[in-house]
This record gives C-alpha cells, structure tokens and sequence, in this order.
C-alpha cells in the first residue's frame, strides 16, 4: 500500500492511493496509520490531480549512514568502512514533493544531491537481531539527502550541512514493508534538470538494511516513524571531474524503486 499526506481544499488529510486516485482515511496523521489506527476510510476517493502530495512524515529521529555504497566508495578511491558510519540530520530539514530547496545566501556554495532509500520505522526497536530486523519496518520512502559539502567537509563533523532548513525532500508515498520483499534490490535514480546524475541499486549496499536496524537498535531505540537514510549511490556532484553543485533554477528529481518521481526545484538563495 501507498501511503500519503496530502492537502485538498487548504486541509491536511492521510490517505492510501488507488491508482491515480487517492482515498483519505480517518487517522490524523501518519504516526496514526503506523500504530494501526484510524486506517478506515473516511469520505470519497479523490483524484490525484486535485491534491498536493505533502512531506509524508516528520520523523521523531532521522538516522543516516554514510559511505555505505561501494559504488560511492569507488568513486571516491576509499576502502569501504569496517562498520556503519552514522550521523543525523534535524527533522526540521524534511520537506514534501514539489518545495524549494534553499539556503542562506553566502552560508554555504557547494550544494549537492543524493538519492537514497528510506526506511520508516514501525515498532519500537531495541537490540533486535538481524533475523527479525525487518518485522520491524513500516515501509520505505524515496529521499534526497541534500548536504552541504563545504559546511560538511569543514566543520570536521558532517550534522550542520546535512541538516539545513529544507535539506531533506520525502515522498511522496510511504511504500509499505509488504511491497517490498528485498529492500536489497531497489534501483535508485538521480536527475538535474532531466540528466541523469546517478543510477544504481541498493545491491551495492555495504551494510543491508537488516544489519542496520540490529546494529542501531544495539545502541538506541528506533521508534515508530523513525527514518533511517541508508546511504548513496556514485554520481554525487562533489566527486565528478569537474564538481558541480546545485544552483537556483535546477530541478532535482530522485527515484527508489517504482515509488514515483520526487521533484523539488532550487529555489534563489535566502537573503
């Protein structure tokens, strides 16, 4: 099942999606749907093309791993990590479908994008094994993890250029776990302006989504409506000869699996 926030009329709604059409639900928001409640359906079907696709989730935590492609580590002439490298982004940063990407004029220049699978949380983990690691996923959502690489590369540590204001586009659909059989075969797909920059597919995944949950879950406790961003493909701007960065007027579009297109323009820069 596919399931959405969406706006209708200037109000807020959940639903699941029926082909092109989409049909609300009684649950207020998505955290509702996750925790089993409010799933029954609540007044007509709409069409797609009269509702605006919002940000599906505003994850309590969002927990990301870095260099966990061998494909980006080959780009990059690195020896892959020994263990996942982990970091987090704010929540603050999550935007829907169709919103500006931005940043504050003169903050920072080298803007880049990355597409990555997403993995929404369904029920409290804590020091799962990797046999049972997936009985607690919801679903995935298709994300773009946009990072600042001047403020990552810089600061030394990497939380303030990942973590800008709009820095994290989501959606439009929340794919449920049972549409999903192997989250280790996914292809993920990146386009500036309608050219692909990155195409690739979760297989090169250094560390499965499986052994993420477990190893996370030995540390913490993921909770429902957590999201986990499980790394990126080759293709980033930073690593191209020559760089190229995101600039005012593009349009990013990224792609996991057959969840839909995730477009969002860049916007000017915040004065």
């Amino acid at each position: 099942m596919h399931w959405l926030n969406f706006e209708h009329n200037g109000q807020s709604f959940v639903g699941y999606q029926e082909g092109d059409r989409i049909q609300p639900v009684e649950a207020d928001d998505m955290f509702a749907v996750i925790d089993g409640r409010g799933t029954e359906p609540a007044g007509d079907s709409l069409s797609l093309d009269d509702v605006r696709p919002l940000a599906p989730i505003r994850p309590g935590k969002v927990i990301c791993v870095g260099q966990n492609y061998m494909d980006h580590c080959r780009e990059q002439g690195i020896e892959p990590p020994k263990k996942p490298l982990l970091f987090s982004k704010y929540p603050t940063c999550v935007i829907g479908p169709g919103q500006e990407i931005r940043w504050v004029e003169g903050l920072c220049e080298q803007v880049d994008y990355e597409v990555e699978l997403g993995v929404i949380i369904g029920k409290a983990a804590r020091r799962v094994t990797e046999e049972h690691a997936l009985d607690f996923v919801f679903g995935y959502v298709t994300a773009n993890d946009v990072s600042a690489r001047d403020l990552q590369f810089n600061d030394g540590q990497w939380m303030r250029g990942k973590s800008l204001d709009t820095f994290c586009p989501l959606g439009s659909a929340i794919v449920t776990a049972d549409e999903v059989p192997d989250p280790q075969d996914v292809s993920l797909r990146c386009r500036v302006n309608a050219e692909t920059r990155q195409d690739s597919n979760t297989f090169e995944m250094i560390f499965s989504v499986r052994y993420l949950i477990a190893y996370m879950s030995q540390a913490f406790t993921l909770e429902p409506g957590d999201l986990i961003l499980t790394g990126t493909p080759d293709g980033v701007g930073v690593f191209r000869d020559p760089k190229i960065f995101l600039k005012p007027g593009d349009i990013v579009e990224v792609e996991a699996g057959d969840f839909g297109v995730l477009s969002n323009p860049v916007g000017d820069t915040l004065k």
